[in-house]
């Protein structure tokens, strides 16, 4: 299990705003980047995101991701 997490970034100091949460059940690790990385385009959130990552059933981020490399 995977929690795929999208978020905004403040330019002005890098804070993170979370705007939406979604869990993928998948053992695979690729698995849940392909599903992350496609549902950043199409999930209907208040705002656009900046960026996103992928949290294990641990709790640890093992993936960030965000279009055009922007800093996160």
């Amino acid at each position: 299990m995977f929690i795929i997490e999208f978020f905004r970034i403040r330019d002005t100091d890098q804070a993170h705003a979370t705007l939406g949460r979604v869990e993928h059940d998948t053992t695979e690790l690729e698995d849940a980047k392909v599903r992350a990385r496609s549902l950043f385009e199409t999930l209907d959130m208040p705002q656009k995101p900046d960026a996103l990552r992928v949290i294990d059933e641990r709790g640890e981020e093992v993936f960030v991701w965000s279009p055009e490399g922007r800093r996160t």
